[in-house]
This record gives structure tokens, C-alpha cells and sequence, in this order.
């Protein structure tokens, strides 16, 4: 009995084990499962074939992250045909679009979803909106992790925001309200990241958009430094687009040197549109 009552003593005083998940993003270009002609699809864009499917579902196999931050998702049923079903639940926004973010997160984590982040979609009422960020909060352990998955407005991918336009008017707008949600994320305490599909080809730490968001308070770009190699060809890598950008105590978390691109064994460009131009981003985060 001594021996049983010593050995649980030791047991409480070890340290519970820090919890390490992996957190990716992937913009899965035009996810959805509507026929060619649907009236709210774009003329020109081609729907895949059920082999396309397939083989993105593999690619989110090899991936095999903790969570994904999703965009251009048609709802849970396009989905379910990348991420299966019984290793992930999926969150969306309460909005309709096709494109739209979300994740994807595996089961057996606790998941709170939070309000969507609304007004980040500018435009509500347009054919094709700017889309609304998902917004939720992991539990592992002892902490938390609050995520947004974003799909920025594309056309400003490098122009200053005071060369103005419609575009780069409206990166400057949603660069404001996510420093409103970062601000408010530094003000609750609690580790954060922003991810998705920036539309921003951002150069350095002096980039506008790096700069609209300097009022939240300190954010680590996983990416600086790092070209993309994503559908590189004869060009090499290029400046990413897609961005994960942590704050709080999520900038302690990152595990050094964990940050992957998974990029798609096939190589002919006809591929971008059949599986996506954008390929998976991944980190790990080792949770204490």
C-alpha cells in the first residue's frame, strides 16, 4: 500500500506531457460539388471529376494536421468528400456562400465555435462576396487557442494601399477589423493565430499590411524568410500568400524549423485548376 501511495505522489508530481498539434491552412480553390452551368459558379470555371476528389482527399491524408483552416469550401458535404468524415468535424460560417472558410479539426479535440467575424465580408449582398471569418477556440490541456480562418480580398497583392482602388481600399478595411480581433485576442490573454489566404504577396516587415496590423501588438509570420514553392516551375519559389500569423503566447508555442509546404506530386499546370492553386501550409505548436 506504501508502495502504491509513493508511486501515485510520484505520478502527481510529473509535469502533465505538453500537447503538440499540427495547424495548417489550405485554400482548396472552388471546393464544391455543384454542376457545371449552376448560376452561381463563375462561366468559365470547370467542376472536378470524382478522381480529383479523391486525390485531394489523399493529399489531406498525408497532410494529416490537427486542424485545418480551410477556404473556398462549399459546405460540409464538399467537405466531407477531402476530409473524412470520422477523423474530422467541420466548422463553418453561418453564411451561405460557396466560397467560404472554415476548419477542419480532428476529433477528440474540444471545440468551441465563436461568433463569425462578419465584418470582414464587405460586401454581403454581392454575387460573390468577401466572405465572413471562422472563428473558434481550441482546448489542449490547460490551454486555449483561438483561430480565424480568413479569405482576404483579392487585387491588391502588391500595390501600397495609398496607390488606393476599390481592392486595395478593401484589403486596407479588413486589415483594420482583424486588428480589432487580434487587439481583442491580446486583451483576453490567450494564444492566437490568423490564417487563410492573405491575397498578399507580402515582401518584408515593412509590407502595408504588416503595418495595419502592427496596432495589435506583436504577430510572428511563420512564412518570413521563406519563399513558396507551391506550383513554382521555371519561375522558382514566390513570395507566400497564404499566412499564419501567431500572436500572444502562440508565438512561444511554434516548434522551430516545423513549418511545411505539401506540395502536389503532379507537376503539368492543368493540375491547378483539378486539385488547387494553393497548397497546404502547415506548423506545429507544442502547448504547455
Amino acid at each position: 500500500m506504501r508502495a502504491l501511495l509513493l508511486l501515485g505522489l510520484l505520478a502527481l508530481a510529473v509535469p502533465a506531457a505538453a500537447a503538440e498539434l499540427k495547424v495548417a491552412t489550405w485554400n482548396i480553390a472552388w471546393l464544391t460539388l455543384r454542376q457545371a452551368g449552376d448560376p452561381d459558379l463563375p462561366r468559365n470555371l470547370t467542376p472536378r471529376r470524382p478522381g480529383d476528389l479523391q486525390l485531394l482527399a489523399g493529399y489531406a491524408a498525408r497532410l494529416d494536421a490537427d486542424i485545418i483552416a480551410f477556404q473556398e469550401v462549399d459546405g460540409p458535404e464538399a467537405a466531407a468528400r477531402v476530409f473524412d468524415p470520422g477523423t474530422y468535424a467541420v466548422f463553418f460560417p453561418a453564411e451561405q456562400d460557396i466560397q467560404r472558410t472554415g476548419f477542419a479539426v480532428r476529433r477528440g479535440l474540444r471545440v468551441v465555435q465563436n461568433p463569425d467575424l462578419e465584418a470582414l465580408d464587405l460586401r454581403p449582398r454581392a454575387r460573390f462576396s468577401l466572405r465572413r471569418g471562422t472563428d473558434i477556440t481550441v482546448e489542449a490541456g490547460a490551454q486555449r487557442l483561438r483561430l480565424l480562418s480568413v479569405h482576404l480580398d483579392a487585387g491588391c497583392r502588391d500595390d501600397p494601399f495609398s496607390r488606393g482602388g476599390r481592392d486595395c481600399d478593401s484589403l486596407a478595411r479588413q486589415a483594420a477589423i482583424l486588428t480589432g480581433w487580434a487587439a481583442a485576442r491580446q486583451r483576453e490573454g490567450v494564444g492566437f493565430a490568423i490564417l487563410g489566404d492573405f491575397n498578399r504577396a507580402i515582401a518584408g516587415p515593412e509590407d502595408d499590411l504588416l503595418r495595419a496590423l502592427a496596432p495589435a501588438g506583436l504577430l510572428m509570420r511563420v512564412t518570413e524568410g521563406v519563399s513558396d514553392p507551391c506550383w513554382a516551375g521555371a519561375r522558382g519559389p514566390r513570395r507566400f500568400i497564404d499566412q499564419i500569423l501567431l500572436g500572444g503566447a502562440a508565438r512561444d508555442w511554434l516548434v522551430p524549423d516545423s513549418l511545411r509546404v505539401l506540395v502536389y506530386a503532379e507537376r503539368d499546370p492543368a493540375w491547378r485548376e483539378r486539385l488547387s492553386d494553393h497548397c497546404p501550409l502547415s506548423i506545429r505548436l507544442r502547448l504547455p
